[in-house]
């Protein structure tokens, strides 16, 4: 059965003092043989999830809402796998679809058509899965003949187009979005649109961060409030006003 369980998560970053990594500092230290002082002397933690636990079971439509720098993507990227926790744990069961980074996995000397089969390989999918969905994900790419060239040849939003196309090919038990992404332009947008839609309808747990409510009232049936990565317990859809005025 599907499922996501967070425990006492808790993630951490290394920071390093601008002052310690300058140019300036670097030549310094060369030319005195390095006895400054060692540049990691100003290294600082911060915590971007602090003991945040969550579990979701089927049916749960779960709504990260937040300030910016609250932790809801990096709590989506260790839900996803991304990220390995420094304390705490994540599980999940079922097949992920994450629409988080659309870069991940693409390689800029292959051609359109080597990265959709590498982008599906890295999302799970058979080579026999992968077969039977090429060309649809070509066809829904809308690129053509570009899909023969190497991806170092296409603009940003060509890239996204085709990434978009990938990952949004997989049926997914476990949906993780962050905010609702535009790519291409507004044709391509709307069938872009069309096809989260289904893929929301058809996920059995989904979970999306996003500042615009009206998305979240419409998508979500709970929601969770983040906070300098502390997390609230989670509400009912209903309470949403009332946990946003808090």
């Amino acid at each position: 059965m599907s499922m996501v369980a967070v425990s006492n998560l808790t993630v951490q970053f290394p920071v390093y003092g601008v002052d310690s990594r300058s140019l300036k500092k670097n030549i310094a230290r060369a030319a005195v043989g390095g006895r400054i002082a060692n540049p990691h002397a100003w290294v600082q933690m911060v915590t971007a999830l602090n003991d945040v636990s969550v579990s979701l079971s089927p049916g749960d439509r779960l709504g990260l809402v937040g300030p910016n720098g609250a932790g809801k993507t990096t709590l989506l990227r260790c839900m996803a796998g991304a990220y390995e926790p420094d304390l705490g744990r994540v599980e999940v069961r079922g097949r992920i679809a994450s629409l988080l980074d659309l870069g991940l996995g693409i390689d800029p000397t292959a051609t359109g058509y080597d990265n959709i089969r590498l982008r599906g390989l890295i999302a799970g999918l058979s080579a026999a899965e992968l077969e039977n969905k090429v060309e649809g994900i070509a066809e829904f790419s809308g690129l053509g003949p570009y899909l023969h060239m190497p991806m170092k040849t296409y603009s940003s939003g060509m890239t996204a187009r085709l990434a978009f196309a990938v990952t949004t090919s997989i049926e997914a038990d476990v949906l993780l979005l962050d905010e609702w992404l535009a790519v291409g332009d507004s044709e391509f947008q709307k069938q872009a649109h069309d096809r989260l839609v289904s893929l929301v309808e058809n996920a059995r747990i989904i979970v999306f961060a996003s500042h615009n409510l009206q998305m979240i009232r419409s998508y979500c049936n709970k929601i969770m409030r983040l906070e300098a990565g502390r997390a609230s317990k989670i509400y009912d859809i209903s309470e949403l006003d009332a946990v946003m005025a808090a």
